[in-house]
């Protein structure tokens, strides 16, 4: 019989005595499995599972079938690839390995393939065997060039998705490598090299600490590795991995054993370097390349001894990773004339150093690439997947492979054509994690190379350079920094000291236990900026093997110690099978810290012991005191210095307008923050308006989504900082006091006063350079002209001695021919021409502007280049309001708080200085000192010659402005201070509220007007005329300037699909219930549930009584939803679409069952990189109820960075989605920027069904201005860099497109679907269709139509029914069907991705006519699948999981159905992820949040991988014994959780790390019991859960709005941030907790209250009854001891509880005694 095989999803052994029966083949193969069962095959043991049943399933084939003939010995047998899981022992040598098919397995449910040819696979089973494996690799291949897709594949959309995907996978030409650039010059960091390599990873590290050698070390490496498969992603063809490797020590007996056969002497170990090689493909570019490594060898007087062909087995290696495979071969090499380790390493490094130089100018440079080239250290890695590393390097299978130690790594690249040399471990570090900073870091290592210097080099400086590479990966530069410092001195714990620093500054424990730690970290923080990111960071240099993690702390990194002496490192725990009896010490690595192990002394060095050693080395905190200068804090100016008129005239000549001076500058100077708006930017982008731009217009902000974390300036700001040190940054190789001669800053703000002690005071020999531009002789290139004489006065200035430049528009008079040059423009091309002139590290640039007045201004200015800003006119400008006759008086009515002229100015500062650490921190960086010069921006409308000179290496897709045309722009400021009608008053450019004669605002009163019309009175005519109206408008977004064309003739309307069809594509915005009213929401709901669109929750819930439909509807109305009007029997308001954002308000199982799609927010298009926010007064009783939080009190959403903080967490997320509920789509939301496309790519690997890409003119509630203005980029631009690189990598077939961002008519449908996009979102025109009148009041919750209020009386207001919104999408649509049929198209699905059918329209611009549209109108092919069947296909599955096993278990099923107890014991691992989630899904569908009244009571035996318990419901027990690692109890609503460790362990449980990071996240319910420490952010975002745990990490019970949280032990800092409910107790058993509390809302109390103490009492009870905790036990028993040792942490809304309260019962009894005098 034949027998078509489902799609495989999990690596196991396993075999069957049951007889397979026909009926059961169609829901997949199943075997029932006994428990430890041994039976034998060619005389060999197989092992089978420990699992009562499973379900196995294999990739789709309906080009080929396997063979079944049913025998009654054996009826089913299955052979997995190598290594087995840690549970199953390995039943194969290497060689009888290599005779097996390998059914390779991939993560995330996708698929790959086996790999042998058929004829090997017919004659590896016995004759008797019931079941033959085809070739399945080769048939596959072959059908696909040889055999159209049978129908019935092409039809189908189940399981068969994958292939095409295949398809998809072997049509596209792979990415070679790229051609190498000829140009000698210095190079700065290009942003678009740079973006296009990004990745995250799970790592570890194995050092055996006795350094004894053993080839255990090394399969146990293998086995590790091949658990964290789920960490890291494959390509398109699902078989080639992104990246995996091993580093151990040199395995001389492998290696001896070889060089005996080739009749060599025995290698000596002692004067022998290893080169691992990855050599050219073609034969004739590999023997070329082999002479010039010779050539170098020899000419550096080393013996080359021979080279090794790797051995490797090809058949394991997936499509595209043997399309690029080198030729990998190893190179032994004698270094005689050295005898000192490190002078032989050295001389190693020297050498590759000058073959990869002289490989630059080969046609063959860039395919030749030393993986490792070391007398210690040698790297295996490729482009290969976790489990097929030690299978394709067979000399890892070999038993004289030994090594004491062992680094291994697995990559999650997110470009998906990675390339071999980017896997990783590198030849110093294995990095998991994403440097933020890399483009400055990169130019700061390039300035670097003129002063570097050090005797061990013998001066040879100039041969080992460049140090770094913008086409390599972040990874590949750090290493290449490390390196450097390595082999000039360093130790490697030093090294990564000083490239990434801990957040020491205010640390209770450095501060006062080791300031020689801080001393130094102040030493080399003038030296080196730092590679800032999340980032866990394992190395080696042979003698050393260690891990640190960054500042912030996320990456997690589990350790442990056995009592063998071996210690681990990992990203999870359970990834080797582990006799816990053994381990003597478990733990993790907390933010900043670090972990070495010293393989020649067999010591273990924690954190601060690595550290002091460090510190100790040189008298650093000495040489800062006689050295270091501190620039002290000047006072402000008491008076103004202008007259109005001066500063008027300057105000003018400089570009400020009355909104800046009026919204900005004075509520800045009044309030001491930023000022709030709402709405998004609807206004044109700079290049395309027809007022005048400041040059800082024409930057966006970059920031960051999925690849790395935005951080939390306001809640974790702990870790930032914006000090920094100008001076000449010396030769960073040479330690002295000298380096630490420069001037500290405690900010980057100047007042005049400090520029002042600046300038006279130190000794800097500061240098003032005028930066103004002569027009006597006309416009046309004075200002690049000036501009080159400027960048030759700083050079000039800096080679005689200047270590300050001042670059300066200040002047004693304007003057009409000397206008200012763009402050920004003279600071970037001063900064690049001493970059690319080696005099960078010799002088700080100061701008001294008038230009700088906003925080985005002051970021734009630092991020290219300039290290302080003293805003002059600004300062001016605060003085001037203050002395207004208008502020005085009132200040004096009480009509605004008083303040001093002195405390404007501060004010001013202090908002400056605080949107600075928030643009910062949306790009994950945490220090003004790494910002700096970092260039995080991207360009929208200047031209190259203006990026060339001045922004050199920043991203300008589209072009723009020339020289001239800036000077034009800014002559048009200037002149205003000069003509003879000078206003009496700044004017209203109307960038920010519409105004008439000001800016054009997309949405605009006439619009709105024209709209209501048209859909109130349901006119086609009145609809006309809003689509006329839109085709009138002046240019407002890119789109405009293009226009459709087509080859076809027009149709006939009726021939083109219905407007029923196309309206199912549109969808709403992701607007929250709270941002606007209840009314609002629910009537958008309901229009798009009639249209059969969808409607998006947005954050914050949503009632259970949308999810019915209406049956109760009499004339319009519903008691049901008695405030709507307009509805009709079998409406729904339920949200197709629900939103699960960063504070997960509102998310509860319930919730995430009774959705269509769910949506992960990464990022809104109005603020990127930012959290939400929903002011205290939308906080009404309704909007807390669903958020569970308190009525009033503000809701801040935190930044993406809690479970959401790389690629690997996103796609974790993504898998707990799909677990929870199975039938919806996932979707992740991402905001237009240069390098989505990379982004996008590792989401659609991440198993994503859907990418919206939003354009930065989204709509918001409320956000601060510096946001709405100056983060993003259009939505053209992102939705085609995203379409083109997903087909480019044959990956576009998986997702789902969508994009919103300005929808407003057909037409934009249209521009979308032609650039790619399969379905179209609608946010603001939405809410005008159903009343809104923009206002742009959201923000102040005083709404005039009821649409974005939560005031009862204004929400009566509210004028829209759905069905308003039913007609204006059915006239979009309408309008859709026009036009194509204008071009002669059937349906949308026929011109998805068809940019050939846009053409850019004959149009003047104002500014330019240099814009290049060429990037949107290029095209890389069309997906495999029309557009429809791409949304038609099914759910992305996560495969067989550990909870279908438990789900197909007739008692818990009986349990779930019936409600009944059941008791069970299954062992887990740590590969089985988001266990419990399916089933609480399964009951929250059946029974809500809490109506469950059985219990499910089972017990889980192991290591538990990610999301262990999630979403749990009542009536769910759940008890682990052993360890966990992240997210355990993420969103649980209810239920218990208890998690203790294996009964006989050789550590002390209370001592231990036993759960990970961001565990009980968002949870809304149910207790948690952990006997053991957690890591980092525990409980964050708890609403109602209750919790116990013996010790944390930082940031616990972060953003908590309720529960309760109890501490048994130790925590980390920044306990409580951003705490507005809920309780906290805490034990302090040394008095070291209050330093570590933020301060900012809770109050700290003892316990003090009789019902809280009551309360802690039973929870402790409770947690030593679940647990057994002797620490629980201890306190319990000595409680009266104990009590006193508590601390509460108390939010202002629980200060009145029994809890909190000790005199509660008082005052209650007062509160009585009032309400009955009242009465």
């Amino acid at each position: 019989m034949a027998v078509e095989v489902p799609e495989y999803t999990r690596t196991l052994w396993w075999y069957s005595r049951q007889p397979l029966v026909s009926s059961r083949v169609p829901s997949g193969v199943r075997a029932v499995v006994e428990s430890s069962t041994t039976r034998s095959w060619k005389g060999m043991p197989l092992f089978a599972t420990s699992f009562s049943t499973w379900t196995a399933t294999f990739h789709p084939s309906t080009f080929s079938t396997v063979q079944y003939r049913e025998e009654a010995d054996v009826s089913f047998l299955a052979l997995s690839s190598h290594p087995s899981p840690p549970h199953i022992s390995h039943p194969f040598s290497g060689e009888e390995m290599a005779a097996l098919p390998t059914l390779h397995t991939c993560s995330h449910g996708f698929s790959g393939k086996p790999s042998l040819s058929s004829a090997t696979a017919s004659t590896i089973f016995p004759s008797n065997m019931s079941l033959v494996f085809g070739d399945l690799s080769s048939l596959c291949c072959r059908s696909i060039r040889t055999r159209q897709r049978p129908k019935s594949a092409r039809r189908s959309h189940g399981l068969h998705r994958s292939w095409p995907l295949v398809r998809a996978a072997v049509d596209a030409q792979p990415s070679g490598i790229t051609s190498k650039e000829s140009d000698d010059r210095v190079r700065v960091a290009k942003l678009d090299e740079i973006i296009s390599e990004r990745g995250a990873c799970g790592v570890g590290f194995i050092a055996n600490l006795q350094n004894e050698a053993s080839h255990g070390i090394v399969t146990d490496a293998l086995t590790a590795l091949g658990c964290m498969e789920h960490r890291g992603g494959c390509g398109a063809d699902n078989d080639s991995g992104d990246g995996a490797g091993v580093m151990t020590s040199i395995p001389w007996d492998l290696f001896n054993n070889w060089a005996n056969k080739q009749g060599f002497a025995s290698l000596d170990k002692l004067n022998t370097g290893v080169g691992m090689v990855f050599l050219p493909k073609d034969e004739t570019n590999m023997k070329e390349a082999k002479a010039v490594i010779m050539d170098i060898f020899k000419e550096e007087g080393l013996e080359v001894l021979g080279w090794r062909p790797v051995p490797v087995n090809m058949s394991v290696v997936g499509y595209y990773a043997k399309e690029t495979m080198p030729n990998i071969q190893q190179i032994f090499v004698k270094v005689s004339k050295e005898s000192n380790i490190d002078d032989i390493e050295r001389e190693l490094y020297v050498c590759r150093k000058l073959i990869e130089r002289a490989a630059q100018s080969k046609k063959w440079g860039d395919e030749l690439y030393f993986c490792s080239l070391s007398n210690q250290t040698i790297v295996y890695k490729g482009m290969l997947r976790s489990e097929v590393l030690g299978p394709f390097y067979l000399d890892l299978q070999s038993d004289l492979y030994k090594s004491p130690f062992a680094i291994y790594h697995r990559r999650y690249s997110t470009n998906t054509s990675p390339r071999w040399p980017l896997a990783q471990p590198m030849r110093l570090l294995g990095h998991n994690g994403e440097i933020n900073t890399i483009q400055g870091n990169l130019n700061w290592m390039q300035s670097r190379e003129a002063s570097i210097k050090s005797p061990v080099w013998r001066g040879r400086e100039n041969e080992i350079r460049p140090y770094g590479n913008p086409k390599a990966s972040d990874s590949a530069n750090l290493d290449s920094a490390a390196e450097l410092l390595l082999r000039s001195g360093r130790s490697p714990a030093e090294a990564l000291m000083i490239l990434v620093p801990e957040a020491y500054k205010n640390h209770p424990t450095l501060m006062i236990k080791y300031p020689e730690v801080v001393d130094f970290y102040d030493y080399y923080k003038g030296q080196m900026e730092a590679w800032d990111g999340p980032a866990l960071l394992l190395f080696s240099d042979g003698k050393t093997v260690g891990a640190c993690l960054d500042r912030n702390g996320l990456r997690p990194a589990r350790y442990w110690r056995t009592v063998d002496n071996i210690v681990y490192v990992a990203s999870e725990v359970g990834v080797l099978p582990m006799d816990e009896s053994k381990v003597i010490m478990k733990g993790r690595l907390g933010p900043g810290m670090m972990i070495t192990a010293d393989l020649l002394s067999g010591q273990v060095y924690e954190n601060t012991d690595v550290k002091r050693r460090v510190a100790l080395s040189n008298p650093y905190g000495k040489w800062l005191n006689e050295k270091m200068q501190t620039l002290k804090l000047a006072n402000f100016l008491s008076t103004a210095v202008m007259d109005n008129e001066t500063i008027l005239r300057h105000q003018q000549a400089f570009g400020y307008s009355s909104e800046d001076v009026q919204m900005v500058i004075e509520t800045m100077a009044s309030q001491g923050k930023e000022p709030t708006f709402c709405m998004g930017d609807d206004i044109p982008l700079a290049a395309l308006s027809q007022k005048p731009h400041m040059i800082y217009d024409y930057f966006k902000q970059r920031f960051a989504q999925v690849t790395n974390p935005a951080i939390d300036p306001l809640r974790e700001g702990l870790v930032m900082s914006l000090e920094v040190n100008i001076g000449k940054r010396r030769n960073i190789l040479v330690v002295g006091p000298e380096n630490a001669s420069q001037v500290f800053l405690s900010s980057p703000v100047l007042n005049e006063g400090e520029l002042e002690s600046l300038m006279k005071g130190s000794n800097l020999k500061p240098k003032v350079l005028p930066t103004f531009f002569d027009i006597r002789k006309g416009l046309d290139g004075s200002l690049e002209r000036m501009l080159k004489r400027l960048c030759e006065a700083a050079d000039e200035a800096v080679r005689s001695g200047s270590q300050l430049l001042v670059l300066s528009d200040r002047s004693e008079e304007l003057e009409p021919t000397r206008p200012a040059i763009p402050v920004l423009l003279a600071v970037g091309a001063v900064h690049q021409h001493l970059i690319q002139n080696g005099l960078r590290m010799s002088a700080s640039i100061i701008a001294d502007t008038a230009q700088c007045f906003s925080t985005h201004q002051f970021a734009c200015l630092i991020g290219y280049g300039a290290s302080a800003v003293c805003p002059y006119l600004a300062l001016e400008t605060c003085r001037q309001w203050r002395l207004s006759t208008k502020t005085v008086n009132l200040m004096r009515n009480g009509k605004m708080p008083t303040v001093t002229i002195e405390q404007a100015q501060k004010n001013f500062c202090k908002a400056v200085k605080s949107g600075l650490l928030k643009i910062l921190s949306k790009m994950g960086i945490s220090l003004l000192s790494s910002y700096c010069g970092a260039q995080i921006f991207e360009i929208y409308g200047l031209g190259n010659e203006i990026v060339d000179l001045a922004f050199c290496g920043s991203v300008s897709k589209i072009g723009g402005l020339t020289f001239d045309e800036l000077g034009r722009e800014t002559l048009s400021f200037w002149v205003k201070a000069f003509s003879g009608d000078t206003a009496k008053r700044l004017e209203n450019f109307g960038f920010i509220q519409f105004r008439p004669g000001g800016e054009y605002h997309g949405n605009n009163p006439e619009m709105s007007k024209l709209l209501h019309k048209a859909v109130r009175e349901k006119s086609e005519s009145a609809y006309s005329v809003y689509q006329q109206h839109l085709a009138n408008r002046p240019v407002n977004v890119l789109r405009d300037l293009l226009e459709f064309k087509s080859d076809r003739a027009p149709i006939p309307v009726g021939r083109v699909e219905s407007a029923v069809s196309i309206v199912r594509r549109f969808c709403t915005g992701g607007m929250s219930l709270g941002a606007i009213s209840r009314e609002t929401h629910e009537a958008i709901a309901i229009a798009m549930n009639r249209l059969g669109g969808k409607s998006n929750s947005g954050e914050g819930g949503e009632d259970p009584i949308r999810w019915k439909p209406l049956s109760d509807v009499v004339d319009g109305y519903s008691s049901t939803l008695p405030h709507l009007k307009g509805l009709q029997n079998g409406d729904t308001a339920t949200s197709a679409i629900k939103q699960v954002a960063s504070g997960r308000f509102g998310v509860t199982p319930t919730f995430l069952v009774n959705a269509d799609q769910l949506e992960i927010k990464i990022a809104q298009g109005a603020k990127p990189g930012e959290g939400g926010q929903l002011p205290g007064k939308k906080v009404s009783a309704y909007i807390a109820r669903l958020r569970n939080s308190k009525p009033g009190v503000p809701l801040i959403s935190p930044p993406p960075h809690h479970d959401i903080y790389s690629i690997e967490d996103l796609a974790q997320l993504i898998f707990d989605l799909h677990q929870v509920n199975p039938k919806a789509k996932v979707s992740v939301k991402l905001v237009a920027e240069a390098g989505i496309g990379t982004v996008a790519s590792g989401v659609a690997k991440g198993n994503a069904d859907v990418i919206q890409i939003s354009g930065h003119d989204g709509g918001t509630g409320a956000s601060p201005i510096s946001s709405i203005k100056h983060a993003g980029g259009p939505w053209e631009l992102g939705l085609t860099e995203t379409h083109q690189t997903l087909i480019a990598n044959g990956l576009r077939e998986r997702v789902i497109l969508r994009v919103d961002g300005g929808f407003k008519s057909g037409v934009d449908v249209l521009m979308a679907a032609a650039m790619g996009a399969d379905e179209y979102g609608f946010g603001s025109v939405a809410m005008i269709a159903t009343g809104c009148i923009m206002a742009r009041i959201c923000h102040t919750n005083n709404c005039p139509v009821g649409v974005a209020s939560q005031r009862e009386e204004l929400r009566a207001r509210f004028p829209g029914v759905p069905g308003d919104l039913v007609n204006y999408f059915l006239y979009v649509a309408e309008e859709v069907r026009g036009i194509l049929a204008q071009l002669g198209y059937q349906k949308l699905d026929d011109i998805i991705g068809r940019t050939e059918l846009l053409r850019p329209r004959d149009i003047s611009l104002m500014k330019t006519q240099h814009l290049d549209l060429s990037y949107i109108l290029s095209s890389v092919g069309l997906p495999k699948w029309s557009s429809t069947v791409i949304r038609n296909q099914d759910v992305h599955s996560n495969g067989t999981v550990l909870d279908d096993v438990l789900l197909s278990d007739p008692e818990i099923s009986e349990a779930i159905g019936n409600e009944k107890v059941v008791n069970k014991t299954i062992k887990i691992y740590n590969i089985d992820r988001a266990v419990c989630g399916r089933i609480a899904g399964v009951i929250a569908k059946k029974y809500g949040d809490t109506g469950f009244a059985g219990q499910l009571n089972i017990t889980f035996m192991g290591s538990a991988g990610q999301s262990f318990g999630c979403f749990l419901t009542p009536g769910m027990n759940i008890r682990l014994v052993g360890e966990a690692n992240d997210y355990v109890g993420k969103g649980m609503a209810g239920g218990e959780l208890v998690v203790t460790p294996v009964e006989s362990t050789g550590f002390c449980p209370e001592d231990a790390t036993i759960v990970g990071n961001t565990c009980l996240y968002g949870a809304t319910g149910g207790q948690v019991f952990v006997r053991g420490k957690a890591g980092e952010r525990f409980a964050v975002r708890n609403s109602l859960a209750e919790a116990v745990v013996e010790g944390t990490g930082d940031h616990s019970c972060e953003y908590m709005t309720g529960g309760c949280v109890v501490i048994l032990g130790k925590v980390g800092r920044n306990v409580a941030a951003g705490m507005t409910g809920g309780l906290a107790y805490i034990l302090d058993e040394d008095d070291t907790l209050i330093p570590k509390i933020n301060k900012e809302i809770v109050k700290t109390q003892r316990v003090i209250a009789p019902v809280g103490q009551m309360q802690l009492k039973s929870l402790i009870e409770a947690h030593v009854e679940k647990t057994g905790s002797t620490k629980g036990s201890t306190i319990l028993r000595e409680w009266d001891s104990y009590l006193p040792r508590f601390w509460q942490l108390v939010p202002p809304s629980e200060e009145d509880t029994p809890e909190a309260c000790a005199e509660f019962d008082s005052r209650a009894a007062e509160q009585v005694t009032l309400q009955s005098a009242r009465q």
